[in-house]
């Protein structure tokens, strides 16, 4: 597509925005316009980067789409614009062609791109694959949500390159083309504020292996139905991971992990806590042996990697209390995941915004498990005690104790030696953070700042 003498929009100047802003003035666009509900004080030091550059036309603010997108004939969407937005599918209807930053990559990228996609743990897989393919020798890149703003690295890239992207269901929705190995972990309903039903969540997740050619590769969870069915949607030559039986890919039995037939070592000795990291393990090795990564790097990767920031980040231990920040939790399904990787008694700070989730799973699994304090936060404080009521929780349940320098104290206050206080919300953050970084990186801080003369 030559974009050169085009009329584009650029909806957010987020980090893809920013990422398709810098590409279009190096291609020598001139007509380029930015929309951001955000004010212009919000957006000043990126604003004021790419004037530098000879981008000078913004409509910002609340009402920045006020006056719609007539007259646009290249739409360049952030994963955050939904597709069924009523001044995007007007601008469609006319004649505009709506893209983004990803189906541009896709498009102009020379190297081998390996996507992962599922509901939880694509940071986690996507890093890991990057991890091993490096131990491997190979020149790979991970890019993205997590890594290097993709159109920025492709003067970078060759064919002899690999790039790893983690990619969402947002980005996957118009997606046309799909990565030369497809990764799928386990997809259960998830932002259902943003998609219109759970089908169009599953379909848009799919995308990642229906545009696959036989030469490709897809990896499927096999423990879970969802992502298993999609071998019917791709010609690409399919394997498995799972954490619960021998499969033909990479799997986890008897406590041993597996690649094929070929023992890659013990469960016990991964600095990944929680039985559901294996399945990630699972996943990332399948995916780094099909790009031709050799055992002893598989090996050295796997069992020396701690994981990610805001995934069970083990912050600090204190008079014999760990605190663990799980901030990046934001389903029931991922706390739940949480809880079964202690053993020890745990003091759960659980709550935030609305995302339309079904709570009653994991309120059975507090009642169950190792919990013995809940400690409720957020807008969702009510529905989730509402579950854990219902499923006879016996410990004891504090009902929003404040903002998060009293949460972190209240946790200490009540730890007995030998606890585990974990923050895995199971909701999203914007009720009473920014982001879920942000509500991480306040739990991180508060805890760092805990002083042993208060334990008790």
């Amino acid at each position: 597509m030559d974009l050169k003498n085009k009329k584009i929009a650029v909806l957010g100047l987020g980090i893809e925005g920013e990422d398709v802003c810098r590409y279009l003035i190096k291609q020598g666009v001139k007509d380029v316009t930015v929309f951001d509900q955000k004010t212009p004080e919000e957006l000043s030091e990126k604003i004021n980067k790419l004037r530098i550059n000879g981008l000078t036309n913004y409509k910002l603010g609340p009402d920045y789409l006020k006056n719609g997108l007539k007259g646009f004939e290249v739409i360049f969407r952030s994963p955050a614009f939904r597709l069924s937005l009523p001044e995007i599918v007007e601008a469609k209807n006319s004649g505009a062609i709506i893209t983004s930053a990803t189906k541009l990559f896709f498009d102009l990228c020379p190297a081998k791109i390996i996507g992962v996609t599922g509901t939880k743990g694509k940071g986690t897989t996507a890093t890991l694959i990057y991890r091993i393919l490096k131990k491997a020798g190979k020149e790979v890149f991970l890019a993205g949500n997590i890594g290097e703003p993709m159109l920025a690295l492709l003067p970078r890239l060759g064919k002899d390159s690999w790039v790893i992207l983690e990619l969402s269901s947002f980005q996957l929705q118009d997606l046309q083309r799909s990565p030369h190995i497809a990764v799928v972990l386990f997809i259960t309903s998830e932002h259902l504020d943003y998609h219109k039903s759970t089908q169009e969540y599953i379909q848009a997740k799919s995308n990642i292996v229906r545009n696959q050619k036989k030469e490709d590769y897809a990896i499927l969870n096999a423990d879970n139905k969802t992502s298993r069915s999609f071998f019917r949607l791709t010609p690409a030559q399919t394997y498995y991971f799972s954490r619960q039986k021998k499969v033909n890919g990479g799997y986890v039995k008897d406590g041993k992990i597996f690649i094929f037939s070929s023992l890659v070592g013990q469960t016990e000795k991964l600095l990944l806590p929680g039985e559901h990291n294996w399945e990630n393990v699972c996943a990332a090795i399948t995916a780094s042996w099909c790009a031709g990564a050799d055992l002893a790097a598989i090996k050295k990767a796997v069992f020396s990697f701690k994981g990610l920031e805001h995934r069970l980040e083990l912050v600090r231990t204190i008079g014999g209390v760990s605190f663990y920040n799980d901030s990046f939790s934001t389903t029931p399904e991922t706390a739940i995941a949480a809880i079964k990787a202690f053993n020890q008694p745990i003091i759960l700070i659980a709550g935030g915004s609305e995302k339309g989730s079904d709570y009653t799973l994991l309120g059975k699994e507090i009642a169950q498990s190792s919990v013995k304090i809940l400690i409720l936060i957020g807008k969702t404080a009510q529905k989730i005690k509402k579950v854990v009521q219902k499923a006879r929780f016996q410990g004891k349940i504090i009902y929003k104790p404040g903002g998060m320098k009293k949460i972190v104290a209240r946790a200490f206050s009540e730890a007995k030696r030998g606890d585990v206080v974990l923050l895995s919300p199971a909701c999203a953050s914007f009720d009473m953070f920014e982001s879920y970084k942000d509500r991480g990186l306040q739990f991180k801080k508060y805890v760092s700042s805990l002083s042993p003369k208060s334990y008790s």
